[in-house]
């Protein structure tokens, strides 16, 4: 049986991954309205991994005999004002979820919640992917910008990523 603590800490990072999930969708919207379609597949693709995320959490929940108890997503942002604004929201955004799951860990460990502290390793690991990924497309809208019509190169490529 999974403690009330864990329970409501596991509860509250579901939310932060269904507002992940929520934030991306906006992004790709944004991206579809800018007529960048690689783009919008790429956040369509981390969207999807986001909600993916959270039901991992909710099934985790419900394996250990706990209640999930959904929270109230807050509207995400809707406007950038450039591709690389985007992209580094993205890397800003993982590295608080990355936070996110780091403070989950410790609550775990608080806990002495063995099979949660297992569970949250493959988390940890993504986490780990999510940053680099992120850092690279901004790395590289860096490079592009200088030059400018390198970007649907970039687009083109972002929209071969597949769901993983």
């Amino acid at each position: 049986m999974i403690s009330k603590i864990m329970q409501d800490a596991i509860n509250d990072q579901i939310q932060k991954e269904l507002y992940s999930s929520y934030l991306y969708l906006s992004m790709s919207a944004y991206f579809a309205d800018k007529s960048l379609s690689g783009f919008a597949h790429w956040m369509r693709v981390q969207e999807a991994e986001e909600r993916e995320h959270a039901m991992k959490l909710y099934d985790f929940i419900l394996e250990r005999g706990g209640r999930v108890m959904l929270k109230a997503i807050d509207a995400p942002k809707t406007e950038w004002s450039s591709t690389l604004e985007v992209a580094e929201e993205v890397a800003v955004h993982e590295a608080k979820v990355t936070a996110s799951i780091y403070a989950l860990y410790e609550t775990a460990l608080k806990e002495k919640d063995y099979p949660t502290q297992i569970m949250l390793q493959w988390f940890i690991s993504e986490q780990v992917e999510e940053e680099k990924n992120a850092a690279e497309i901004v790395a590289n809208l860096k490079l592009i910008e200088k030059g400018g019509t390198a970007i649907y190169v970039l687009d083109h490529q972002l929209g071969k990523r597949g769901g993983d």
